[in-house]
């Protein structure tokens, strides 16, 4: 790896938006690129839109979807990336050869090369299937790049895999914060009223953003991510109305001993900007202790224990989910 500057972005997507969703992503990578940025990561689906992907029927996900990377955001990005001598990621809905629906991250390199990461851990609909697959490729700037897309960092086996596999930077684009979920003590909705007030009360969405349903909760574990495998970490969210939740942006840049470079909680659209050492990862804690591992001795992580289940069809996703009234026919 080399020293690299990189970039991560929040912003506030048009559901089935994606001219409008695209002219903000083209605009954050022009102002990027003045600063000299060479990667940036931009939030999970925020092509397409996110939290509304779960009223959707199975036609008009098809409708929304795009060939990756044949299709014309896909296209996009690659033109971007060319002119800019940068590399992008940012999110959409695919549909494959086979008629398959994913929730994809597409990754476009200067130098003509495309990555896609497909959600492995996918639950927003049931016509969306679960990617099988950890993405981590050398990119044309000199260094070794992961992706996991939201619920997949919450697993710390597939953050390993990905240190395992080589990475020394994870892009890692997310949906979340301020969502309603089953567990009592992570999160929460918060107040439409706050995002809608915020440029007359900016201090109240804030502090939200800060608490406990945004920042406090990222700060549980993510750094963890980044620490214990010895990784960069650029978090890219959404921020602002998804739906009925408000999306807590947070966008940051971490490095190997899980120390936040960058962060923004501002309630708006924002870009946050870092200088990548390579010589951080020089020995840091978390190379160190995978160095020490014992693989003998992990064999009962393969073996499944009766308690796993389908993301799509457990408690989780399903309390998730259930804002969406169904429609006729859906």
């Amino acid at each position: 790896m080399r020293d690299i500057r990189v970039a991560s972005v929040q912003f506030e997507h048009a559901p089935a938006g994606k001219a409008a969703n695209l002219g903000k992503v083209e605009r954050f990578v022009a102002e990027a690129a003045g600063q000299g940025v060479e990667l940036i990561a931009l939030p999970e689906c925020c092509i397409t839109g996110y939290w509304f992907l779960g009223e959707l029927s199975r036609d008009e996900l098809e409708a929304l979807a795009e060939p990756v990377p044949a299709g014309p955001s896909s296209e996009a990005l690659m033109n971007m990336a060319k002119q800019h001598n940068m590399t992008i990621g940012a999110g959409l809905v695919e549909i494959d050869t086979d008629g398959r629906l994913y929730n994809t991250y597409v990754v476009a390199m200067a130098d003509g090369q495309f990555q896609r990461h497909r959600k492995i851990h996918c639950f927003i609909s049931e016509h969306l299937a679960c990617g099988a697959e950890h993405t981590v490729f050398d990119s044309p700037h000199g260094c070794r790049i992961a992706v996991l897309t939201c619920y997949d960092n919450n697993i710390g086996e597939n953050v390993r895999i990905a240190a395992l596999k080589g990475a020394e930077i994870l892009l890692a684009p997310h949906q979340t914060g301020g969502c309603k979920t089953p567990s009592p003590h992570c999160m929460g909705l918060i107040e439409k009223s706050l995002w809608d007030n915020r440029k007359q009360n900016p201090e109240a969405i804030e502090a939200e953003f800060k608490g406990p349903k945004g920042r406090e909760w990222l700060m549980t574990w993510l750094r963890a991510r980044a620490h214990d495998n010895g990784l960069f970490l650029i978090f890219s969210n959404g921020v602002g109305v998804d739906g009925d939740q408000i999306r807590t942006g947070n966008a940051m840049i971490l490095d190997p001993y899980g120390r936040i470079i960058a962060e923004t909680w501002k309630a708006d659209d924002c870009m946050v900007v870092a200088d990548l050492s390579a010589a951080l990862r020089e020995n840091c804690t978390g190379a160190r202790w995978i160095k020490t591992r014992r693989p003998e001795l992990y064999q009962p992580l393969t073996v499944r224990t009766g308690l796993e289940e389908d993301i799509r069809s457990s408690r989780f996703g399903e309390e998730m989910r259930k804002p969406f009234p169904r429609r006729e026919g859906k």
